[in-house]
């Protein structure tokens, strides 16, 4: 029965340990570049702005109000990562065979899967740097891929692109690629192989299962 390849998993949480502290850390880059900024890298700004306040914020140092934090973060973070989108995509073509309680239940499991892997990290940071190097879009714009390179203390330069797309008044990101590598497509390939043999219902209790296990390590 398929379940969850330890070693994709592994890249997956590497690539979002990255993903966050990339988008964090490009306030330094928004800031740098005085050029009228798009609305989509706006969008961001305004997110990594809050992100960095809460962050800065005494209490979450501290450990006994940690949490609270972490849940003042992750409301900020909901409003520009858009995890329906994040699961429809990698649930892939079989998205329309899960009727819209399974829908909403996946979305939601995946959601709390991503921010409990993620969140944690935050604390992690260790002065990477962080330079915006552009934007490309699809010839009607409504396709964005902001650009970013993080510089790790080894000096090795890691490319991250945020894919954001207008949705309901805003700009939301829909995935994210580390060195060329799709979020998106790195759990397409596990849930394909899970749905091949099991049921969307199967593989939602598996996605909560994996969130749980990942918060005890913590």
């Amino acid at each position: 029965m398929a379940s969850f390849s330890s070693s994709l998993v592994a890249k997956s949480l590497r690539t979002l340990s990255l993903m966050l502290l990339c988008c964090v850390l490009t306030l330094t880059a928004f800031s740098q570049a005085a050029q009228a900024a798009s609305p989509s890298r706006q969008v961001l700004e305004v997110t990594v702005n809050k992100v960095l306040a809460l962050l800065a914020d005494p209490a979450f140092a501290n450990p006994a109000t940690r949490e609270k934090q972490r849940a003042r973060i992750e409301v900020e973070v909901r409003k520009v990562f858009d995890f329906s989108e994040f699961s429809a995509r990698t649930a892939g073509q079989r998205w329309r065979s899960f009727n819209a309680d399974q829908q909403n239940r996946f979305a939601e499991a995946f959601a709390d899967l991503l921010l409990t892997t993620y969140l944690g990290q935050l604390q992690n940071y260790n002065g990477e740097q962080v330079r915006y190097t552009g934007e490309r879009s699809n010839a009607k714009g409504t396709r964005v891929e902001q650009l970013t390179e993080i510089t790790m203390h080894d000096g090795k330069i890691i490319p991250v692109a945020y894919r954001m797309m207008p949705k309901k008044g805003t700009w939301v990101v829909y995935d994210v690629l580390v060195e060329g590598v799709s979020l998106v497509k790195n759990y397409r390939t596990q849930f394909q192989d899970i749905l091949a043999t099991a049921s969307p219902d199967d593989l939602i209790a598996r996605i909560q299962a994996k969130a749980k296990e990942v918060r005890n390590r913590k």
